[in-house]
C-alpha cells in the first residue's frame, strides 16, 4: 500500500508546508494594509460623489466652511468604514496582490 500511495501522490503534496519566512509575513502586512487603504480611498470618494448633491440647511450647515470640510468629512467616514471590514473590496484586492506576488 505505501507504494501505491508514493506513485500516486506527488512528494511535494505530502510534505508539511514551511513556515513563512519574516520577510513574507512582513510583505503580506504591507499588501494588507495597502488593500485596506485603496478600499477606504474607493469609499471617501463614493461618498464625495454621494454627498455632492446635498444641502444642510442652516444653521447647522452651508457656507464655505462646510464646502471646506466636506471632503475631511467623506474622507474620515471612509476610513472607519474600512476599519470595521468595509465593503469585501480590501479582501479582494489582498486576494489578487498575493497572487501577483506569488503567494497564497
Amino acid at each position: 500500500m505505501a507504494d501505491l500511495t508514493a506513485t500516486a501522490v506527488p512528494t511535494n503534496l505530502l510534505a508539511t508546508p514551511a513556515a513563512p519566512t519574516a520577510a513574507e509575513l512582513a510583505k503580506r502586512g504591507d499588501i494588507k494594509r495597502t488593500a485596506e487603504k485603496f478600499e477606504s480611498s474607493f469609499l471617501s470618494i463614493m461618498m464625495q460623489q454621494m454627498f455632492e448633491g446635498t444641502d444642510t440647511p442652516a444653521p447647522f450647515g452651508g457656507g464655505p466652511g462646510e464646502a471646506m470640510f466636506k471632503s475631511f468629512l467623506t474622507e474620515a467616514m471612509a476610513k472607519k468604514m474600512s476599519d470595521r471590514g468595509g465593503i469585501g473590496i480590501a479582501a479582494t484586492v489582498q486576494r489578487e496582490m498575493l497572487k501577483m506576488q506569488g503567494l497564497k
